[in-house]
């Protein structure tokens, strides 16, 4: 390598990166310190800047890791197994791009979760310089699809300033549009026509030419009214996003100029809309680093198409295909039960997870007699390990496939009074003083939004009923205007008594008055939200609706931590509310808290990306999992990657769990054990039941354990 020059140094002690204007002499010999840390030689001073003992030092990463980091121009896909440190492979591969002088700017990450995405930029600040890393753009697909779409979607119809629905809203207008367009003997369920209209909309289906059914004319209507309230939804960000690159090139272009490196992670996750994306703005560098594994792909349900990851040369041709495979989580009897499990789909990548951890504990299959004194044992269990061996309850998870499993781990705990978790619940976002404040922001933010206008209009009620509204409502479709037009409208209001024309009058008056305050330059955001919020009685309403004091206290205080959140955002970002605003509904919409304190009980699919040291997987039985509906759907290798998932969460105990018997719609009903119990390797199971570990001695050492921990709890009572 030329002196000066950018990428990689090479020398006996290691590869690094760096930058170098010499061969390493005594005095670069000498910058490996003895703490492991490594400072690059730049003349005959050492560079000031201490990377390496950050993450960035190549001899930190195997083999093949090592050539994931170091590919460099076209695509790669690299398919990292369970636990084999992808996001330690996708920030170092990163930190090299810019090492090697590529723009920060240029390089777009693309994730399912934030969470993924802030943990991957945390990750990068300690392996960089953070005034340069934070220029990299990690991001979310729909948060990409939101980037895209600011800069382009009037191309397509709609105003720069749209509205994104969440989930709550989308239901409310799908469920008024059922009420309007069903006849006396028609039904529709909501939740049914909301799945069926993504699936539609992801699969390219018209309803114009179908609109002689409910379902069609609600989802004709539905895309009518969402395109008059200049809103999307959560599918309209990603088609809305390929339909603009691949309808306007100069857009597509200029996308493509703007971002040179894509690196996109979970990729077996992606469904079709999502990897014509990835080539659109791949272009001709086709500069994609994919990173994923087809054997975690179990999210088929939710349109993830494995066939993307499966079938990713014939997309990116001349890809260069990378295993990862040294696991650094388990044991090698977890990982040996984990191979053996997944080596029954023949449609797959194979791998072969491998430890230098050691062999570990056997992988125990505990047959029960039903599903009660599963719940009692493992919980039992827990308590006991806990007791005995002061093992630390956030050590444990309970992995269920279905959510209506952890009933009886719930009340086991509670008996034993074990702290736990469940992961999962109602968001955060999902409660109503948070979508009323919400609503009051997205109203001043955006006026002609209707679905949060009308919202703050009854937060506090303020005498405007609902035949005013609809009335108000129709008038604004006619019309093609905002709600807020027709309340404006002096000819709307004389036909209205004189307590709602003077309500829609003041309430018109404050939203529009705090539109101008909150566009102005330098504006205070947190100032004028309480502002609004004490002019509108937004706090009066919100404590005389709660039942106890408590409950006020709690609800009062959600709202004022997000508008310091708006605080924070603003001076962190120096974003507008209108971005503050984005960022809230493109949030992850769950409340896993990971580090909660007590035992965690969580389903399957929660668990992924989870890793927990002592493991219960329950419920294996067939019906449970594999699931009764994968077998009509076809879906049974994706049942089988859920159970390689779960198994694949253990780092040093599984036990894996099945009854003889469950109480299923209130009746006992006999359970046969799943067939894939039987892939089980024999060399690393140990197969019981539970009377058997119920009859067992126990150790001389837990006994004296036992009576030690009892000692001590007497002693803390007379001190």
């Amino acid at each position: 390598m030329p002196a000066g020059s950018g990428g990689v140094v090479e020398w006996a002690g290691g590869t690094y990166f760096g930058r170098r204007t010499q061969e390493p002499d005594a005095e670069m010999q000498s910058a490996l310190a003895p703490d492991g840390e490594v400072r690059c030689g730049i003349g005959p001073a050492l560079e000031p800047r201490r990377f390496t003992s950050m993450g960035a030092r190549l001899f930190d990463l195997n083999p093949v890791q090592q050539q994931a980091v170091l590919h460099d121009e076209g695509p790669i896909l690299i398919l990292a197994g369970a636990g084999t440190g992808k996001t330690r492979v996708i920030t170092t591969r990163i930190v090299r791009l810019l090492y090697d002088g590529i723009d920060p700017s240029a390089i777009l990450g693309v994730t399912f979760t934030n969470k993924a995405a802030n943990e991957m930029r945390e990750r990068l600040l300690t392996m960089f310089d953070p005034e340069q890393a934070r220029k990299v753009t990690l991001c979310t697909f729909h948060s990409l699809c939101v980037r895209i779409l600011r800069q382009g979607i009037d191309l397509l119809g709609y105003k720069k300033n749209f509205t994104i629905f969440d989930e709550g809203e989308t239901m409310g207008l799908i469920k008024r549009i059922i009420t309007r367009t069903a006849a006396q003997d028609e039904k529709l369920e909501p939740n049914v026509a909301r799945s069926m209209i993504s699936k539609a909309k992801n699969s390219s289906w018209n309803p114009q030419v179908d609109t002689k059914t409910l379902l069609g004319a609600v989802y004709a209507r539905y895309e009518s009214e969402l395109k008059t309230l200049n809103a999307v939804d959560f599918d309209d960000l990603l088609i809305l996003a390929v339909r603009l690159l691949r309808e306007f090139p100069e857009k597509r272009e200029q996308m493509q100029e703007r971002y040179q490196h894509l690196l996109v992670d979970e990729f077996q996750d992606t469904n079709l809309l999502q990897l014509e994306l990835m080539t659109l703005l791949a272009g001709k560098r086709s500069n994609v680093c994919a990173v994923g594994d087809d054997d975690q792909s179990i999210y088929g349900w939710r349109g993830a198409e494995v066939t993307n990851i499966l079938e990713f040369e014939s997309h990116f041709p001349g890809a260069r295909v990378l295993k990862l495979e040294q696991n650094y989580r388990s044991t090698d009897a977890v990982l040996q039960t984990a191979n053996a499990i997944i080596k029954g789909n023949v449609r797959r990548r194979a791998k072969q997870l491998w430890s230098d951890q050691g062999k570990g504990e056997r992988v125990r299959v505990v047959e029960m007699p039903d599903d009660r004194k599963e719940s009692s044992f493992v919980c039992e269990e827990i308590h006991h390990l806990h007791q005995t061996k002061q093992t630390p309850l956030e050590d444990f998870a309970v992995l269920f496939r279905t959510n209506a499993q952890s009933r009886g781990f719930e009340e086991e705990c509670r008996r034993l009074k074990l702290p736990y978790r469940i992961i999962g619940g109602i968001s955060f976002f999902e409660r109503r003083e948070v979508k009323d404040f919400l609503a009051y922001l997205q109203a001043v933010a955006n006026p002609s939004d209707d679905i949060h206008l009308l919202r703050a209009l009854q937060v506090p009620a303020r005498g405007v009923g609902q035949t005013t509204v609809q009335r108000a409502l129709n008038e604004s479709i006619q019309r093609e205007v905002g709600v807020i037009e027709v309340f404006e409208d002096l000819a709307f209001r004389s036909n209205c008594t004189k307590r709602t024309a003077g309500a829609l009058e003041m309430f018109t008056d404050c939203i529009r008055r705090f539109e101008g305050l909150f566009h102005q330059p330098m504006a205070d955001l947190g100032k004028l939200t309480r502002e609004l919020l004490d002019e509108s009685g937004f706090f009066e309403e919100l404590r005389r609706s709660c039942k106890t004091e408590e409950e006020a206290d709690n609800r009062e205080r959600n709202v004022r931590d997000l508008i310091g959140d708006l605080e924070k955002y603003t001076l962190k970002k120096k974003g507008d509310l209108a971005k503050f605003l984005d960022d809230i509904s493109l949030g992850d919409r769950d409340t896993d808290d990971t580090q909660g304190n007590g035992v965690t009980l969580i389903t399957l699919h929660a668990a992924k990306g989870l890793e927990f040291p002592q493991v219960y997987l329950v419920g294996v039985e067939e019906g449970i999992l594999p699931h009764d509906r994968s077998k009509m759907e076809g879906s049974l290798d994706e049942e089988r990657r859920l159970l390689y998932v779960g198994i694949t969460r253990a780092m040093k105990m599984l036990t894996i769990s099945y009854c003889q018997g469950r109480v299923r719609y209130g009746s006992a009903m006999p359970c046969q054990p799943s067939s894939f119990l039987k892939e089980l390797p024999d060399d690393h199971i140990e197969r019981t039941d539970f009377h058997e570990i119920r009859n067992r001695q126990m150790a001389p050492e837990d006994v004296d354990a036992g009576f030690a921990n009892f000692k001590a709890f007497l002693s803390g009572l007379e001190g």
